[in-house]
């Protein structure tokens, strides 16, 4: 099989920087912290993007308000609709309430409690289906159809993905003395926003990603060259339950150096290392990356690192560790 042909309308710097103009206002700068005692567990210098702090707890905010701020007056009085697990589904309703548009969003019914309410909290209206990537899919595309509304994808748009570099600008600026810069990959948007930004500021940068050994096909692709595809899974990696893109890969296979991959106990035990050491909330996704760390797949000891913190939006009733 041969490699898809690039993708011919993936942001550049000077597209993300204009995404971090245009959604200033909408999104929140969220903290660097570092944290001793999580350094020495983890044998590297590590800077934390709190993303977990972000406006509807997640780094989509950013995405989903460049691609909605996009929008001209027509296409936005049709309103917007996505597919989501959660985060970007609340972002994209967050980003719509904000220009006074409806957001429709289609959830998997096991989809987590805190994240229908966070959408729901923010307006959208909730489209239910099975929780595999093809229902998924069939769902949006029933709603677009009915609706007219305009597709957000949650990765696999140049809009989206030129705001989620901008976590990466604002990381860079508070600590441009990093080695590496990491982030976890499910459908690729952050990272391949990420890797842009980084090495469009810092050409020397590391970039690396990591995501679940449940959920490897960002790993396999970037091995093979191509979208490799992912069967179903029950990663408690929620966030990262989804297929990677040709754009998003593009993107991976000129920036990304390595993808580190996690054991599901070993997210379970960064989550908490985290909350412990640290004293944030982040949630299964975002604890992958310290997963990674912790289980050696990631070549970052001695390094100084830059960690985007994706979320916090946790089930305080269903801690993985109570279970």
């Amino acid at each position: 099989m041969r490699p898809p042909a690039p993708p011919p309308d993936l942001p550049d710097l000077a597209a993300i920087r204009a995404a971090h103009a245009r959604i200033h206002s909408l999104v929140a700068c969220t903290p660097v912290l570092n944290t001793p005692a999580l350094d020495a567990i983890l044998g590297a210098e590590v800077h934390v993007k709190c993303e977990n702090l972000q406006r509807v707890g997640a780094f989509k905010a950013r995405g989903a308000c460049n691609a909605v701020q996009s929008l001209d007056a027509a296409a936005a009085r049709r309103g917007v609709a996505t597919h989501s697990s959660g985060n970007h589904g609340a972002a994209l309703a967050y980003a719509a309430q904000q220009r006074g548009i409806v957001a429709h969003v289609v959830m998997p019914e096991n989809a987590a409690r805190i994240k229908v309410a966070n959408v729901e909290g923010f307006g959208g209206q909730v489209h239910f289906c099975a929780p595999t990537v093809t229902a998924r899919e069939q769902a949006c595309a029933a709603v677009l159809t009915a609706t007219g509304a305009t597709l957000v994808h949650p990765y696999d748009d140049p809009a989206v993905i030129a705001g989620q570099g901008t976590a990466a600008l604002e990381l860079l600026e508070a600590r441009p003395d990093l080695d590496v810069i990491v982030a976890p990959v499910g459908g690729g948007g952050l990272l391949s926003g990420t890797a842009i930004a980084a090495h469009g500021v810092k050409p020397d940068i590391i970039v690396l990603g990591a995501e679940p050994a449940w959920a490897d096909d960002a790993a396999r692709s970037l091995a093979s060259g191509c979208v490799e595809p992912l069967a179903g899974t029950t990663t408690i990696a929620d966030g990262l339950r989804s297929s990677i893109s040709p754009r998003t890969l593009h993107a991976m296979r000129t920036h990304v150096a390595a993808i580190g991959l996690c054991s599901e106990a070993a997210i379970v035990a960064a989550m908490r290392l985290v909350w412990e050491k640290a004293k944030i909330v982040i949630e299964p996704s975002s604890a992958v990356v310290f997963a990674a760390m912790l289980e050696g797949t990631l070549a970052v000891a001695g390094r100084r690192v830059g960690v985007i913190v994706t979320g916090g939006n946790v089930d305080l009733d269903r801690l993985p560790w109570q279970d």
